[in-house]
């Protein structure tokens, strides 16, 4: 086979070499357009686990990358005079000038072709000039061969918020270092790290309007650097800044990341097929040093599937499958990153050891247990500093020097004193008698009281009759539902020193329906009541009912029956009382403008379509007691075109903050069945994330939280302040014990009666830790 290899970079000449080592006889051909010792980048980044790959790939390649490595296992913050330092993270660096050299002397010894100084525009000329069986078009990230068939290819390129340059300096540094530097104008980080004895990459990032906003744009590279150097001038210790991108002229050397997406990497319509590779493909920001080690793989996997199958399109399908997925999940890690890294001003209110924290955690994929693998003392020093503030601010004596996982320190919201940060999710049992709920209620809740969470919340209760989504659902609107809710009440508190809630709804065009297990969402086949929103609605086009628009006089009896239903649960003796206004049912349809095209005064603007559940909350507000919590649940992310986003969310809670609330509980979709949610661990976790440090309010993350690793690093990076867990409370009623002895905290309490169980758990659990 002919092999053609457009682009000379690590993803072209590592394709070539490990293409040409496993079958001697292809012709494989790479052609580059600069010359041999060009390059325009400094050093690049590996992980041990890359180290691994490529030793397994090709041992001479490794074996001589190795020894030109510089190793570090530290990562070190600076931050409002602060430094802080972690270990066991196990980095590599090297020269890109020198990794290329090794692939091109590697290369040649194999027996490919180099062609340098050669433009390619035309990668179908190209390769009926070498009679090319397959091209690889790996020419960067302005790839000229993906724009050319940008019908296959299908590329989303997206220039992303940040301005930053990649600058050299001669000082070493013996971690991987990140500093934050507050200007008048704004945040500059730098990312620096060695990659050979005596120079170190030192890139300046800063988002483009606080570039704009320092002159930047108009300075020429020399007054750039020179702005650099005084900036980081400490941190420099009189070193210089060097670029060695002499032939860019002043703004030019800032650049914005590219966020490139293919839906496509292999394009058949020619006469030779053409498959992307390396930053042509796709990239990653360089927060997490991933476009090398994803052009590397990338051509790993090519090589293997090649040599895997007798047929190249079999070949090629394999490698699109396998690389495309594998490729998203840490192009999701790498968003997490770089956005984390363009908003560095939400996060500047945060005290040092979190804000730290949090950089360390930004992308998700390190972990709380992960990190404390990598170094035991430093995260027990952060947890130990975590609970110091934790108990100061719930009012409570700070417990002894030991170390407590984040999500069983306490929490104080107004008079009430949570014991630890996990929360049952309200959810819907469909068990209730004509709104009266009864021993199944009892035992859900009881059980999940006694299992550890220091705050159950029970299911969505309805304000009305009219107001329920099932026939079976709760309600708070009549007296023996009081009298109800109140045995239930009675009995957490006694066999207990758990919390509870209850969350007040009303389901708008959502309600009248079937239980879940007999159809979700599917209408009553009789027996059905009138149902309203904030517009004219069908929730399933073409079955459910059709709900009519609320008017002035439907608006005052659904605010009475909230603040009836909020007296009763007052009544009853719930200590916690949370809002719905998620998910489509009626105050949440007043909200989207899915679902609210209102032209009064409640529809339009933002501000106008929260005025009614901000009302009915404020109504609320002032007849639940004021020493205890409100919460209110949002859809912060609609996940339909034209529907709340992230953004509106924290707008949404900028109100609601004002209004009175004092927690919001981030959860979204379920409002219009045209969404299309991004699944994954903690999916949700990024919405309370930015309410929480931009609106300047108490969150609670919910969705795909199912182990004490998610909440502690939620909760520890200051992204959440509680963690609502549901399906795995459903599974075990005593997850959060479990989980405390699964990460091996034995100082978590147990109720009496189950020490036996307690002790038996935890010894099972540590031999299979052993």
């Amino acid at each position: 086979m002919n092999v053609l290899c457009i682009g000379g970079g690590p993803a072209g000449l590592y394709s070539a070499l490990l293409l040409k080592k496993a079958a001697p006889e292809h012709r494989v051909v790479v052609v580059e357009r600069n010359r041999p010792y060009d390059t325009f980048g400094w050093g690049v980044v590996f992980s041990d686990q890359t180290l691994d790959n490529l030793v397994a790939a090709d041992e001479p390649t490794a074996r001589e990358i190795l020894a030109s490595f510089n190793h570090w296992d530290d990562i070190e913050i600076f931050f409002k005079g602060a430094r802080v330092r972690s270990g066991g993270h196990g980095f590599a660096g090297i020269g890109r000038k020198r990794l290329l050299n090794i692939l091109q002397r590697r290369c040649e010894a194999l027996g490919v072709e180099l062609v340098f100084e050669t433009d390619v525009s035309d990668d179908s000329e190209l390769a009926a000039r070498y009679a090319a069986d397959l091209v690889i078009a790996a020419d960067g990230l302005n790839s000229r061969i993906r724009a050319r068939h940008a019908g296959t290819f299908m590329p989303q390129v997206e220039a992303r918020q940040c301005r930053f340059v990649w600058l050299g300096t001669t000082k070493r540094f013996d971690a991987f270092t990140f500093d934050f530097r507050e200007t008048e104008h704004g945040w500059f980080q730098a990312h620096v790290y060695q990659f050979e004895p005596g120079t170190s990459t030192f890139i300046v990032e800063t988002p483009e309007t606080v570039w704009r906003a320092a002159g930047l744009e108009d300075m020429t590279q020399q007054e750039a650097i020179a702005f650099c150097e005084r900036l980081f001038a400490d941190r420099l210790d009189g070193h210089p800044l060097m670029s060695n991108a002499a032939h860019l002229r002043g703004s030019a050397m800032w650049l914005r990341f590219p966020r490139i997406v293919c839906e496509r990497w292999v394009h058949w319509e020619g006469a030779v097929p053409v498959v992307l590779a390396g930053d042509a493909a796709h990239s990653a920001h360089f927060s997490i040093g991933s476009g090398t080690k994803l052009a590397l793989e990338d051509a790993i996997a090519l090589a293997r599937c090649v040599g895997a199958h007798g047929h190249l399109r079999q070949a090629l399908d394999a490698y699109q499958a396998e690389r495309s997925v594998e490729v998203l999940k840490l192009q999701s890690a790498a968003r997490n990153s770089m956005e984390w890294f363009e908003n560095v001003a939400r996060y500047a209110a945060l005290d040092a050891p979190q804000f730290a924290y949090a950089m360390l955690a930004r992308s998700q994929r390190l972990s709380h247990e992960n990190l404390r693998l990598r170094d035991p003392g430093y995260v027990a020093d952060y947890e130990r500093w975590f609970a110091r503030r934790a108990f100061a601010q719930a009012g409570l004596a700070p417990p002894d020097e030991c170390a407590i996982p984040p999500m069983f320190t306490p929490f104080r919201v107004r008079g009430l004193v949570l014991k630890n940060r996990i929360v049952v999710s309200p959810m819907a049992q469909y068990s209730a008698t004509d709104g009266v709920v009864g021993d199944w209620h009892l035992l859900h809740l009881g059980a999940r009281a006694v299992g550890g969470a220091g705050l159950v919340m029970a299911e969505m209760t309805c304000v009305s009759a009219d107001a329920r989504i099932t026939p079976w659902c709760p309600g708070l609107y009549a007296p023996e539902h009081t009298v109800a809710w109140r045995r239930i009440v009675a009995a957490v508190h006694a066999a207990s020193d758990a919390s509870i809630g209850i969350q007040l709804g009303h389901a708008g065009a959502k309600g009248s329906t079937r239980a879940m297990w007999d159809g979700i969402d599917q209408p009553l086949a009789d027996g059905n009541w009138p149902l309203l929103s904030a517009s004219p609605q069908q929730y399933l086009e073409g079955v459910s009912q059709v709900a009519r628009e609320a008017g002035a006089a439907d608006m005052a009896r659904i605010e009475a029956d909230f603040v009836r239903a909020t007296l009763a649960a007052d009544e009853a003796g719930f200590d916690w009382l949370e809002l719905h206004c998620a998910h489509g049912y009626l105050l949440s349809s007043f909200i989207s403008p899915l679902t609210n095209r209102r032209t009064d005064e409640h529809g339009g603007s933002l501000e106008n379509r929260c005025r009614f559940p901000l009302r009915v909350f404020a109504a609320m507000r002032a007849a639940w007691p004021a020493h205890k919590p409100m919460s209110v649940r949002i859809s912060a992310h609609d996940w339909v075109e034209g529907g709340i986003t992230p953004d509106d969310a924290v707008r949404v809670a900028r109100l609601f903050k004002a209004a009175g609330a004092d927690v919001i509980d981030c959860s979204s979709g379920q409002v219009s069945k045209r969404e299309r949610p991004v699944f994954g661990r903690m999916y949700q976790a990024p919405f309370a994330d930015r309410v929480r440090n931009e609106a300047g309010i108490a969150t609670m993350a919910v969705g795909a939280i199912h182990e004490a690793d998610h909440a502690n690093g939620i909760i520890a990076a200051g992204r959440a302040d509680l963690c609502a867990v549901g399906r795995p409370h459903l599974a075990n009623p005593a997850w959060t014990l479990a989980e405390a002895a699964r990460i091996g905290y034995r100082a978590q309490p147990w109720p009496r009666q189950y020490l036996a169980g307690k002790a038996q758990l935890e010894r099972n659990l540590e031999r299979e830790r052993s």
